[in-house]
């Protein structure tokens, strides 16, 4: 007595039907984890490209972004509210701090710590970053209607128990 082998799929490149969607787009629907880890790197890459020329990564954007929204604050504080690895947050800070746009001041509250506090620079920088948003923001989300993109948020800040 023989095995009989599994059947294997074929190839969708190989395949005859012309309309035949693609492997992905079936993994796509039957894994959102996979889904999503791609949609990142999608989004990631194009952030990666609106930003190449400017003289702000995305972790110093947002860390402009809060201290000009809450005002000053640790570097804890700012990586926990905007999730970025506090090993990260050292460099992004010490970035920042070269770049003349905060300045690190002892804490109001906690002379033990330090608050990083916007300097005058960092106006002019964050309105930059701002202007572009728009335009990142159609680059990569393009295929979504201004509904589905508030769907998205809304459904992307659930997973990150944000809503």
């Amino acid at each position: 007595m023989t095995a009989t082998q599994p059947s294997r799929l074929t190839s969708p490149s190989r395949e005859q039907d012309s309309g035949t969607r693609g492997y992905f787009s079936k993994l796509a629907q039957e894994r959102p984890d996979i889904a999503m880890c791609r949609a990142t790197t999608l989004v990631a890459r194009t952030i990666d490209e609106e930003l190449s020329g400017h003289r702000l990564t995305v972790a110093q954007h947002l860390v402009l972004k809060m201290l000009d929204d809450v005002g000053p604050c640790s570097q804890q504080e700012l990586s926990e509210q905007l999730r970025i690895d506090r090993s990260v947050m050292v460099g992004c800070i010490d970035g920042l701090e070269d770049s003349g746009l905060v300045r690190r001041e002892r804490h109001p509250r906690d002379r033990r710590a330090y608050a990083v506090t916007l300097t005058p620079e960092a106006g002019p920088a964050l309105a930059e970053a701002e202007g572009g948003v728009p335009r990142l923001l159609d680059r990569a989300f393009g295929a979504l209607t201004a509904a589905e993109r508030r769907t998205l948020a809304r459904l992307v800040g659930k997973i990150l128990e944000v809503n």
